[in-house]
C-alpha cells in the first residue's frame, strides 16, 4: 500500500475550527478572498472624470494624426503657404458625412502652414501682364453646337439649339439623364447614379453629359465626376472634360468666393492622375488665356507642388510655358515645376534661359513672382547652363533688379561651375 497523503492545515482553517458551529456554517457558504489581485487586459479601472476610447475609434485617430504629420513633413521647405480648413470628413469612396461636408473650403494662402495674404502690389503687377482681350470661354454646349453646325448645317433652320443637340437621342434617354442631372445638382455623399458612371463608355458621352447640366453640379458631384472620368476616359477625352467642364468650374468658384471648395480642390488633385490630359486641357490653356488671377495661380500651383508628376510631362509643360507670352501665372507654375528638382535635359534648361533673356527690353515693372522664379532656377540649375548663358543671365540681373532677391541670384550664378567648363576638363591621368 502507498503512503497516506498528509493534508496541510492552514492557520485560517485552524482559526475557523475554533469558531462556533453556526458561524462556521455561515462562513462556509461564501468563498474566502485570497487577497491576490489578478490584472487582466479587459479589467481597466477608470476614474470618474475619465472615458474609455474604443479600439476602432482610437485607430482612426492615430491614422488621421499620421496622415497630418506626413502632410506637414512633405510641405516643409516650400516658400508659399496653403491652409485648408476642414472638419472631420470621412474620405471614403462613397460615404461622407453631410454635416462634415458642409463648410469644407480651401482658403487662399501659400504652400506652408503660416497664413499669408495676397499682396496687393504684386497682384497689381501681375494684372499688368494680363491679356486685354476678354475672349469668351467655350462651354460644352458651344462645342456640341459647333459639331452640329459642321455636320448638319442644312437642318439648323428647322430646330432650335437645345432640340438640335438632343434630337438624335431617345426620349427615354433624355428623361433619364435629365433626372441624373437633378440628382448631381444636390449630391452630397453616397452612391453616384449608375447611369452617370457609364456615361464615359458611350461614344456620344458629350451629348449625355450636356443633358445632366454640368454647370449646376454640386461641388461633391464635380469631384465624383472627375474621379470617374479621369479613370475611365482616354487621355484625349479626359483633356476635353478638364477643359470644358472642370477648368471653368474651378475658376468661377475661386472668382466668386475668393477661395476654393474642398471637394473642388480634391477634384484638381484627382485630375492630375492623367498629367498629360491635365496639362493640355487645363494648365496650358489657362496660361495661354493670360487672364488668370494671382489667387487662381497660387491654388493650382499648390496642387502641382503636392502631386508627383512624371518627368516627361513636366519637361513638356516647362518648355511650353517658357515659350508662351508672359503672364504672372507662368512664373508660379514654372517655379513649382522647377522646384521639383528634375534632371532636366539641356534643351529644357535652354528654353527656360531664353524665357528670362526675353525680358531684356521689358520696360514694365516685373512682379516679385518673376524674381522668385528666377532665383529658383538659379538655385536648382545653375550648373546646367553654359558660360555664355551665365553671362547673359548676369546681365539680366543688372537690367531688372530687386533689392532682396537679385543679390541672391547673382551669388548663385557667380559661384557655380558651368556645364561646358565641366565637359572641357581633361580626364586625370591614371596613377600607376
Amino acid at each position: 500500500m502507498g503512503k497516506s497523503k498528509k493534508f496541510k492545515v492552514t492557520s485560517r482553517q485552524q482559526n475557523a475550527n475554533l469558531m462556533p458551529l453556526g458561524q462556521q456554517i455561515e462562513e462556509g457558504e461564501f468563498a474566502i478572498p485570497t487577497g491576490r489581485v489578478k490584472r487582466r487586459m479587459g479589467d481597466i479601472r477608470l476614474r470618474d472624470d475619465e472615458t474609455l476610447v474604443e479600439g476602432k475609434l482610437s485607430a482612426q485617430i492615430l491614422k488621421q494624426a499620421s496622415l497630418q504629420a506626413d502632410e506637414v513633413n512633405k510641405e516643409l521647405g516650400i516658400d508659399t503657404k496653403l491652409k485648408i480648413k476642414s472638419t472631420n470628413l470621412d474620405m471614403g469612396d462613397d460615404m461622407e458625412s453631410d454635416d462634415d461636408a458642409q463648410d469644407n473650403d480651401l482658403e487662399i494662402h501659400k504652400f506652408d502652414d503660416a497664413e499669408v495674404e495676397v499682396d496687393a502690389d504684386d497682384d497689381l503687377a501681375v494684372k499688368k501682364f494680363m491679356s486685354k482681350d476678354a475672349t469668351p470661354r467655350i462651354t460644352l454646349g458651344d462645342l456640341i453646337m459647333q459639331k452640329v453646325n459642321e455636320r448638319k448645317t442644312e437642318l439648323l433652320s428647322q430646330f432650335s439649339d437645345n432640340t438640335e443637340i438632343t434630337k438624335d437621342l431617345d426620349p427615354t434617354v433624355i428623361e433619364l439623364y435629365t433626372e441624373v442631372g437633378e440628382v448631381m445638382a444636390v449630391y452630397r455623399s453616397g452612391r453616384v447614379p449608375k447611369a452617370f458612371k457609364v456615361i464615359a463608355n458611350f461614344r456620344n458621352w458629350e451629348q449625355l453629359l450636356y443633358l445632366t447640366n454640368p454647370e449646376k453640379w454640386s461641388a461633391a458631384g464635380m469631384y465624383q465626376a472627375t474621379k470617374i472620368f479621369s479613370s475611365t476616359l482616354k487621355e484625349k477625352m479626359a483633356q476635353r472634360f478638364y477643359n470644358l467642364i472642370l477648368m471653368p468650374r474651378i475658376r468661377d468658384d475661386i472668382d466668386e468666393y475668393k477661395k476654393l471648395n474642398f471637394h473642388l480642390y480634391q477634384a484638381l488633385r484627382k485630375a492630375l492622375f492623367k498629367p498629360g490630359a491635365f496639362f493640355k486641357g487645363f494648365l496650358l490653356p489657362m496660361c495661354q488665356e493670360r487672364n488668370s488671377t494671382l489667387r487662381e495661380s497660387i491654388i493650382i500651383g499648390s496642387v502641382l507642388a503636392k502631386i508627383s508628376i512624371p518627368i516627361l510631362h513636366s519637361c513638356a509643360a516647362i518648355m511650353k510655358i517658357a515659350e508662351m507670352e508672359y503672364s504672372g501665372a507662368n512664373s508660379i507654375f514654372l517655379r513649382v515645376l522647377l522646384d521639383k528638382k528634375y534632371a532636366l535635359p539641356f534643351r529644357v534648361v535652354d528654353a527656360v534661359v531664353f524665357h528670362f533673356l526675353g525680358f531684356r527690353g521689358e520696360k514694365r515693372e516685373l512682379p516679385v513672382l518673376w524674381y522668385q522664379c528666377f532665383l529658383t532656377f538659379a538655385q536648382r540649375y545653375k550648373e546646367h547652363v553654359s558660360s555664355e548663358q551665365k553671362h547673359a543671365l548676369l546681365e539680366i540681373c543688372k537690367i531688372h533688379y530687386h533689392s532682396s532677391i537679385t543679390p541672391e541670384i547673382r551669388r548663385e550664378l557667380e559661384h557655380s561651375k558651368c556645364r561646358d567648363v565641366e565637359m572641357a576638363e581633361p580626364p586625370q591621368a591614371a596613377m600607376f
